[in-house]
């Protein structure tokens, strides 16, 4: 009896971790829209800086904890590391893309489809059924992300800017789904770390091919060391870790909250206030998640 408190204790208090881990993630990527908002470079750019000030400082952070770095390239996690490392690109670039074209709000509401993205990949691949309050979420999910979609017309800038931020969603969920199921065997530094060194090695001759035509000021390097730092290096390693103690759903749900913190963002530094619709939108994606929050851990 004594064993068995002991043990649904410490699950319990791994799942309250998890769920901080991931909130905090939640509310240093809802600065990613502003921050690559902020900078006046291109999306192949602000990904590459944004990976390499990421990379250098979580390697000094693996030099500060004595994390062993090397251990993670074995001929079993390099494919791993090589195949999440692309798809965090990809969803970086088509993020940053959707944040010029359509703006920060639209941009990172695209991105939080992903959870939706996340439940029919578990479906059809891995033949995961939904529950119905998952289900019902990811419906509160989508009616918000409706309800801020500021036209269907294909030829507008903000739908455009949608699309590119739905592609961030995909790209994301496949991401998450993958390193759920392939990297809880590494330490989420290890992770963090070589995903992003792939990132940057991606990424070198589109960024150095617009780098000198653009030239970048002492403000925006010091706006790309904030995403990278900040909103990257720790961020990563946070939803990693906390991918350990919650399924790729429920995380899903809780890092749902980025648009939130954006549009709220992008309102008071920009001034862009968002219209009843929005906030309705939003208002939705916010019970979502403090419902997805409150649901029990499932075994895995």
């Amino acid at each position: 009896m004594i064993a068995t408190s002991v043990s649904a204790a410490g699950v319990a208090t791994g799942h309250r971790n998890a769920l901080l881990w991931a909130h905090i993630a939640a509310l240093l990527f809802g600065l990613t829209g502003i921050l690559g908002a902020l900078i006046l470079a291109d999306a192949s750019i602000i990904t590459f800086g944004r990976a390499t000030f990421a990379f250098i400082a979580l390697g000094f952070v693996a030099g500060l904890k004595g994390t062993r770095l090397l251990d993670a390239l074995t001929w079993r996690n390099v494919p791993v590391l090589g195949l999440t490392g692309t798809l965090l690109a990809a969803h970086w670039v088509t993020f940053f893309i959707a944040v010029k074209v359509g703006g920060v709000a639209v941009a990172t509401l695209g991105f939080a489809s992903f959870p939706a993205f996340i439940a029919l990949i578990d479906l059809l691949f891995f033949r995961e059924r939904i529950s119905r309050s998952e289900g019902l979420l990811l419906l509160m999910v989508t009616a918000g992300l409706v309800l801020v979609v500021p036209t269907f017309d294909l030829l507008n800038e903000g739908t455009v800017g949608l699309i590119w931020g739905l592609g961030s969603g995909v790209s994301f969920a496949l991401l998450a789904v993958v390193n759920r199921r392939h990297t809880t065997h590494m330490k989420a530094l290890q992770v963090a770390f070589w995903q992003n060194v792939v990132v940057a090695l991606l990424m070198v001759p589109f960024a150095f091919d617009h780098l000198p035509a653009i030239g970048l000021h002492a403000q925006d390097w010091m706006y790309l060391a904030l995403l990278g730092v900040f909103c990257t290096g720790l961020s990563q390693v946070l939803f990693v870790k906390s991918l350990e103690g919650l399924q790729a759903r429920t995380a899903g749900m809780i890092i749902a909250l980025e648009p939130v913190y954006a549009i709220l963002g992008a309102w008071w530094l920009f001034e862009d206030e968002p219209s009843l619709r929005m906030a309705a939108g939003a208002l939705l994606v916010v019970l979502a998640t403090v419902l997805g929050a409150r649901c029990k851990p499932t075994p895995h």
